[in-house]
């Protein structure tokens, strides 16, 4: 994991292994619009969700989650309204998750915060 963007991935390949293990089935990633960017799209029993990974090294500058701003927040709203307005299938309920990864000292830590915003 040499650069920020790699490491990036990494975390949300690590967030996609997890919420695979939990049931959720994965529709896309890195979907992007004219409004921002959703890092994985998952959907489990009928539900839709739309998640923003943070990865971090060290808790120095806060929790991963703190960084999911409202500004942030607002842009992943109105991203996550057009895919559901190009999507053919309806979906009973959608919500907004945080899977937050956290390596410290070689070791990986998953924090799934859902229905967060």
């Amino acid at each position: 994991m040499h650069s920020r963007a790699q490491f990036g991935k990494w975390g949300e390949d690590v967030a996609c292994r997890y919420l695979a293990q939990q049931g959720y089935t994965i529709l896309t990633r890195n979907y992007r619009s004219t409004f921002g960017e959703i890092d994985i799209i998952v959907e489990k029993k009928g539900e839709i969700t739309f998640i923003e990974v943070k990865s971090r090294k060290t808790l120095m500058f806060g929790t991963p989650a703190a960084a999911v701003t409202k500004s942030k927040q607002t842009k992943i709203h109105s991203t996550a309204f057009q895919y559901l307005h190009t999507c053919t299938k309806r979906y009973r309920q959608f919500w907004f998750d945080v899977v937050e990864i956290y390596v410290v000292d070689g070791k990986t830590t998953i924090n799934h915060i859902q229905h967060c915003f």
